[in-house]
């Protein structure tokens, strides 16, 4: 299990910790599981369908970022306790994005954590470094932003610095 850092300029109104457990096979698929302490505090979006959506992080929303070792090009994943969520392919850093192609993920939310399946198959294997990132939304409507690292200045999960942990290989297409 790893614990997420709030960003210093955007911390919670509440005292609150985020972290996730990761679980994964050899077959491509991983499986984070996003804890918050306090779900209380938390603004949670209305369930919906499993469905693609674009903007999920402007609420409560749990993100994964994955970039093959020596690569410029990179994938985020977009989790929310709605049952939303979003994938996206980049060239190179906030550079040529696009929605990426990927079966969608399995997003159970109950019981204090969000847990996410997500099969990675389809991409190329190897190594990967990951970012786990959250956007916590209190019930006021203020945002504290949650990265494993965080670089100076304002939040921004897809910098270098946040891709914080080595993932070892496991097969792909």
């Amino acid at each position: 299990m790893v614990n997420l850092q709030a960003h210093p300029d955007f911390p919670p109104s509440d005292a609150i910790a985020v972290s996730v457990a990761w679980n994964g096979s050899a077959d491509g698929i991983l499986a984070p599981t996003f804890t918050v302490e306090d779900w209380s505090i938390v603004r949670i979006p209305d369930p919906v369908p499993p469905v693609r959506t674009d903007g999920l992080w402007k609420t409560t929303c749990f993100e994964l970022f994955l970039r093959s070792e020596g690569a410029d090009g990179y994938f985020e994943f977009n989790f929310s306790p709605s049952g939303a969520w979003a994938a996206y392919a980049f060239d190179g850093y906030r550079a040529g994005m696009r929605d990426l192609d990927i079966a969608p993920p399995v997003i159970a939310f109950g019981s204090g954590r969000l847990e996410v399946t997500l099969d990675l198959a389809s991409l190329p294997g190897g190594a990967w470094r990951a970012g786990l990132s959250a956007i916590i939304e209190d019930r006021d409507g203020a945002k504290s932003y949650w990265a494993l690292a965080h670089p100076p200045g304002k939040p921004d999960f897809h910098h270098a610095d946040c891709f914080a942990i080595e993932l070892p290989a496991a097969s792909g297409a």
